[in-house]
């Protein structure tokens, strides 16, 4: 880990912030009438960001797209129980992480992150790492939508090795699952962590395609469905499906646990829930109903078949 520059950070924090405005941008041309609030707020043990939140727009109920910069002395086990006895003197953190919900039931919602941590251990030993990724939750699916989100995430791996994209779609499979209802959160994407092993420049180059990817794969998407008409019977089961979300979110994500374990902004970290939400007991579809269709797609799939490892 000893190739990590002088200025890395900056200028990884530096393209996170570039990266924030191009994305708000996109999502507000693609609503066309609601713009993001921009709340700039500090961590209590240092650094801070900016949240940008967009609520009640023609298109998306809410979006939200968040910057951090945060630094301290210990990271709490959230960001830590999977390495071991690391044991660290200081940390800095920097990120965009963003959630959207759609209004439209057939829009499907999305979220993206991408990272990097530094520091050193306790040794005073450097260390460093990048993470993130892109997944994407429909209510009501459509085959030509997720063959072509996975597409984007395909191509983006290309440039780095025939066995990335199989790799990072599989543990986006496993990591966004709710074991409790034994499925997927949605259809997947990619999600990475621990990157290191290809040095600071190639590894920051994978995170930058990864951050541009999300919006080629979601605008599309966005265009073709936000019109199709739709009812109360959507909408009812979209704040059900909406449910599963908050569900993983709280219980399993390690990003909402890692800014509420280090003392972050509760309501930045809490932007990434629905505006609404619902809950039925023991509720199930119909069989044979479009909303029963889902649960076909709520399990680990090769969207590209086998050929997507031989690229």
């Amino acid at each position: 880990m000893s190739d990590f520059p002088q200025d890395g950070f900056e200028q990884v924090a530096a393209w996170l912030k570039a990266l924030q405005d191009r994305i708000c941008r996109n999502l507000e041309n693609l609503d066309g009438q609601a713009v993001f609030l921009k709340d700039d707020w500090q961590h209590e043990f240092g650094g801070g960001g900016q949240s940008r939140v967009l609520e009640n727009g023609a298109v998306f109920e809410k979006a939200g797209v968040n910057f951090s910069h945060v630094h301290g002395s210990q990271l709490p086990d959230s960001a830590l129980s999977h390495r071991g006895q690391l044991r660290l003197t200081s940390f800095q953190a920097v990120g965009v992480s963003l959630v959207v919900h759609p209004r439209n039931p057939y829009v499907p919602a999305s979220h993206a992150n991408v990272r990097l941590f530094s520091g050193y251990d306790d040794d005073h030993r450097p260390f460093w790492w990048f993470g993130g990724g892109f997944d994407l939750t429909p209510f009501y699916p459509f085959d030509e939508d997720i063959l072509h989100w996975h597409q984007v995430a395909q191509r983006c791996c290309v440039p780095f090795g025939a066995d990335v994209y199989p790799r990072y779609k599989s543990w986006c499979d496993r990591y966004f699952y709710l074991p409790h209802r034994d499925e997927t959160r949605g259809v997947g994407g990619l999600f990475f962590d621990d990157l290191h092993e290809w040095g600071f420049g190639k590894s920051f180059e994978f995170m930058r395609r990864v951050g541009d990817a999300y919006m080629q794969g979601y605008a599309p998407i966005v265009e073709r469905r936000s019109t199709i008409p739709y009812a109360e019977r959507e909408r009812h089961f979209q704040l059900y499906r909406r449910g599963r979300y908050v569900e993983f979110n709280l219980l399993y994500d390690r990003g909402t646990r890692f800014g509420l374990e280090s003392g972050g902004r509760t309501e930045s970290i809490l932007m990434s829930m629905p505006p609404l939400a619902a809950w039925k007991y023991d509720w199930h579809t119909a069989p044979d109903s479009r909303e029963a269709k889902l649960n076909e797609y709520l399990k680990p799939r090769s969207w590209l078949g086998e050929e997507s490892a031989k690229v």
